[in-house]
């Protein structure tokens, strides 16, 4: 039997934009002529997956539509939600589909995951289907490059999960990675037998009123339209606390792949910084008596660049009226000013210029600096700089 995905793609893009009013929703922002949706759309591609059910909310189902067309994927299922009531509804209510046969295996992926090396995803994928029962659960893994309090993590015995841990402190996160703890990816496996019998036995009224939300939907052009007064008394719930830290059979694919969630400037950066041999164009470069930027991506309100500050270049000391930055440093060790502070960065580090705070780099040693810089914010523009001071004689 073929594995049916399921994308869950209703996040709202808060993470990223969090002053914004109508904030841009993660998977469907254009990162260079793709978006994370695209992305995952590509992956369910492989052989062994059977047609996908996305579930989403009406704000969506214009965008995701026009993804599947772009796609050429005529063969789908929506789930529409009529209100955001977190994962732990959105998987049931997908699961309950009356056509998915009760042994199905089902995929729940996020839309908005970067993930590569998809060949070793798809093995580790095919390589448990058998071990799929009517109870348990199967967790993507990813082996952690660094201590992030930016992801959850959970721990192992033999391949079980034995504790998980949301979103920890930095000193905490390498307390967790010394004991072998991996980053939950939010991706899980199981079959749908599994699902109704973990939700009847942990989450009862969820199931109840998940249940009726899908019975009295309306069905039309293969978009189910979940039924607004049963969901709206569906209690709001993430998978892992509904489920995962209740079920006793919760097993580990462990997985040592490049892998992000891009749920931060940090992470944005970083990507574009890995990537930029694609985005670099010569006529992006632009020269200044301190070095050197060039252009690499100019997206929706935000625009990613790559400062280049050679030995001994001093940036004017400055502030903006409508943006705010977040820096990344991938070479050299910057001085920076930030207000009426002053510090020494290092490789990896980041950090958050806010809009209107007063700001400097400085390269006071003898090898370059590297920053990639996300600009965030309406204007984008060299003329959106005031200078206090500059060495260059540039504050005239």
């Amino acid at each position: 039997m073929k594995i049916r995905p399921v994308i869950l793609c209703g996040g709202a893009g808060t993470r990223l934009w969090p002053k914004a009013k109508n904030p841009q929703a993660k998977q469907f922002i254009n990162f260079g002529n793709w978006t994370l949706l695209s992305k995952t759309l590509e992956r369910i591609k492989a052989s062994i997956f059977d047609v996908p059910i996305i579930s989403t909310n009406s704000k969506y189902l214009k965008k995701v539509k026009q993804h599947l067309k772009r796609h050429k994927i005529k063969k789908f299922k929506i789930v529409l939600e009529p209100t955001k009531r977190n994962t732990a509804p959105a998987i049931l209510s997908a699961a309950l589909i009356k056509d998915i046969p009760n042994q199905q295996p089902l995929m729940f992926l996020t839309a908005d995951h970067l993930i590569e090396k998809i060949a070793l995803f798809n093995k580790a994928i095919q390589k448990n289907q058998k071990k799929l029962t009517q109870n348990n659960v199967f967790i993507f893994g990813i082996k952690p490059t660094m201590p992030s309090s930016e992801f959850g993590y959970f721990l192992t015995k033999n391949n079980k999960v034995t504790k998980f841990v949301e979103k920890p402190k930095e000193a905490k996160a390498k307390k967790i990675i010394s004991k072998k703890g991996y980053w939950n990816s939010g991706i899980f496996y199981l079959r749908k037998d599994s699902i109704i019998n973990n939700f009847k036995k942990y989450q009862p009224k969820i199931y109840r009123n998940c249940n009726k939300a899908l019975s009295k939907a309306k069905y039309k052009s293969n978009v189910y339209y979940l039924n607004k007064q049963a969901f709206t008394k569906v209690t709001a719930k993430s998978f892992d606390y509904a489920i995962l830290e209740k079920a006793k059979d919760i097993n580990a694919i462990k997985l040592d792949i490049p892998w992000s969630d891009l749920g931060s400037w940090k992470e944005i950066c970083k990507m574009y910084g890995r990537n930029k041999r694609y985005y670099f164009k010569k006529k992006n470069v632009f020269h200044k008596p301190w070095g050197s930027y060039v252009n690499l991506f100019n997206g929706k309100e935000f625009l990613i660049k790559e400062l280049y500050v050679k030995p001994k270049g001093v940036l004017s000391l400055q502030k903006h009226h409508h943006r705010a930055e977040h820096w990344v440093v991938t070479q050299g060790k910057p001085k920076i000013t930030l207000n009426k502070k002053y510090f020494t960065m290092k490789p990896d580090e980041t950090i958050f210029i806010p809009q209107g705070s007063v700001h400097r780099i400085e390269n006071p040693n003898k090898k370059p600096v590297r920053i990639i810089e996300a600009q965030i914010g309406s204007i984008l523009k060299e003329t959106d700089i005031i200078r206090y001071n500059d060495i260059y004689g540039r504050t005239r």
